[in-house]
């Protein structure tokens, strides 16, 4: 068996459940991040297509 990375060992001192709990936790502040992410993202690309659409409604009316 290879022994454990160096960062790990650290974790051993704590109890298992600690471990697990503050590991939920950073995943699920992980996961809200990623979200809030995506969720602007889609709205910026929402407004570009809009945008693009007006201007190309525009410049078919103008030509």
């Amino acid at each position: 068996m290879e022994p454990m990375p160096t960062f790990l060992e650290s974790l051993g001192d704590y109890p298992r459940w600690f471990v697990v709990a503050c590991l939920t936790i950073v995943a699920a502040v992980g996961l809200w991040i990623l979200v809030k992410v995506l969720k602007w993202t889609l709205y910026l690309l929402i407004a570009v297509v809009l945008l693009g659409g007006g201007a190309a409604v525009v410049w078919y009316l103008l030509r």
